[in-house]
């Protein structure tokens, strides 16, 4: 069975955000099937850093990409995301 490699461009809040403390609750409050690949980060603007976030999830889980959007919206770092890429790995 092979997984999913999802790529997610996630907002923080503010420019004075810690990214490091981000990255952390991403992986704290990711679902028990899913796991971080990597993590980057990408300049946006005037300081503002988004990260880049490379989650693997199983391809048989329905769903899986909803419950991970759910969980970071209950990062009160996190402003906004949006997934960039799926990928069959």
């Amino acid at each position: 069975m092979a997984d999913v490699l999802v790529s997610m461009k996630i907002y923080p809040s503010d420019v004075n955000v810690d990214l490091e403390l981000v990255k952390r609750k991403i992986k704290e409050n990711l679902p028990e099937y899913a796991s971080i690949y990597r993590f980057d980060e990408e300049p946006i603007a005037f300081g503002l850093v988004a990260i880049i976030a490379h989650i693997i999830l199983p391809e048989n889980r329905s769903g899986g990409i909803d419950e991970i959007e759910s969980c970071l919206q209950k990062i009160e770092e996190v402003s906004q995301f949006e997934t960039q890429m799926v990928r069959r790995i």
